[in-house]
């Protein structure tokens, strides 16, 4: 094996009779290379936006988020409130109320989401970390009159300050009660002060305002009614045992939700996204090893009086033939490595100074986010060397017949 490494690094490395073959295995580092490269920095950045995403989700879902299968509302139920308090694991749980509500500032008017949350709501989510310009997330006044805490995005398009006097307009149509054709009677009016502005993701941003639960139910005419159940639990524990822990005790006509299921089809999108994108550059990366092809096919053919020689010598075709594999295997090693090393240094400078700038006045960020794996540092890798190693058997196994087969 020593013997077949050291005469195909010098087959590599030397300089050969016809000028072309040097260039066309430079050209095969190269190639190889600005693919491993581009693995890695697709994949970072894949990773940094897997993370950002999460941080987003994590501010606004809970972890686990129990909502009734049928309806949009549901019964209280205390009993079932009280084992799901003394249940291991449980460290704090949010009952929520929200409807599309008709918002009213000054003379603007826009549609939105009223959610009404408890006082443990702040602490089940991560919302409290997202108030805008050192708002706190409080719904109620000194006085004990309800506040609202609106999106970014509706305060924009209602053009709301919270420093002003004027109060927000709540309007919601009558759950109960004869049809009307007045329409100031068919709707329900409230008024609330907005206290506070935040801001998580343009989404949520632009939908969401939050009021106390009690206003919620007085604004839609409920008494104990919840849309949903929120839960934070203790770090550590087993979430999917907890989940089915919980799905026992309210029964087959809820539906019990971690992260993930409360996001599922935009994580499904995101690691198909990923999937495409490794695939794609796989397949550019097999194109760009035909390189490699093209110059084990030049290099076999000058060396054929070596391979005479070597025969005479006593070497068997299982040697000559590993002599060539193990030059084009080289070729890739040496690539791999030149892109490891150009994605690592592209992803810490990307992480360091922000170089690539994200553009986007959504997002709580300015440059795109990079998140180095070791998992890809090797995924990568192994894929490439696979690649390199069939771009070097499949020439030599075919163009050495010629001279093996001699006698």
């Amino acid at each position: 094996m020593r013997l077949s490494v050291y005469i195909a690094r010098r087959y590599l490395l030397a300089k050969k009779s016809r000028n072309v073959i040097n260039i066309i295995s430079g050209v095969s580092v190269a190639g190889v290379a600005v693919g491993t490269m581009a693995l890695i920095i697709i994949l970072s950045v894949f990773n940094g936006l897997e993370e950002m995403v999460n941080r987003i989700f994590n501010t606004f879902d809970p972890e686990l988020k129990i909502t009734a299968i049928q309806g949009k509302v549901f019964d209280a139920d205390s009993s079932k409130l009280l084992k799901l308090t003394k249940l291991d694991g449980i460290e704090c749980w949010s009952g929520t109320l929200e409807e599309n509500a008709l918002l009213m500032y000054e003379k603007k008017q826009f549609i939105g989401t009223v959610k009404g949350v408890d006082d443990n709501y702040a602490r089940v989510t991560g919302i409290d970390s997202s108030m805008a310009d050192n708002d706190k997330f409080s719904l109620w006044s000194t006085g004990m009159r309800p506040q609202a805490i609106v999106g970014a995005g509706v305060a924009h398009n209602l053009g709301l300050n919270v420093n002003f006097i004027e109060q927000l307009q709540v309007w919601v149509p009558k759950r109960t009660g004869s049809v009307n054709l007045n329409p100031e009677e068919a709707f329900i009016k409230r008024y609330i002060s907005p206290s506070g502005v935040f801001r998580v993701e343009h989404e949520y941003d632009s939908r969401y305002i939050y009021v106390p639960l009690q206003f919620t139910r007085d604004l839609l005419e409920y008494d104990d009614q919840l849309s949903s159940i929120e839960i934070k639990t203790r770090p550590g524990l087993d979430i999917n045992r907890l989940k089915h822990e919980v799905a026992k005790i309210f029964g087959p006509a809820f539906e019990v939700r971690d992260r993930l299921e409360q996001q599922e089809i935009f994580y499904k999108v995101m690691r198909s996204e990923r999937l495409a994108i490794f695939i794609i550059l796989t397949l550019i990366l097999l194109i760009a090893s035909f390189n490699i092809i093209g110059s084990l096919t030049m290099l076999i053919i000058e060396k054929e009086r070596d391979i005479e020689i070597l025969r005479s010598l006593g070497a068997d075709n299982v040697l000559i033939r590993r002599i060539f594999i193990i030059e084009g295997w080289l070729i890739s090693i040496t690539g791999a490595v030149a892109g490891l090393l150009l994605g690592l240094i592209i992803c810490w400078a990307q992480q360091r100074f922000g170089l690539i700038k994200l553009n986007s006045e959504t997002l709580m960020m300015q440059s795109y986010p990079v998140v180095m794996k070791i998992k890809d540092f090797i995924a990568v890798p192994v894929t490439v060397l696979l690649i390199g190693y069939w771009a070097a058997w499949y020439p030599v196994r075919f163009l050495t017949r010629k001279y093996l087969l001699k006698n």
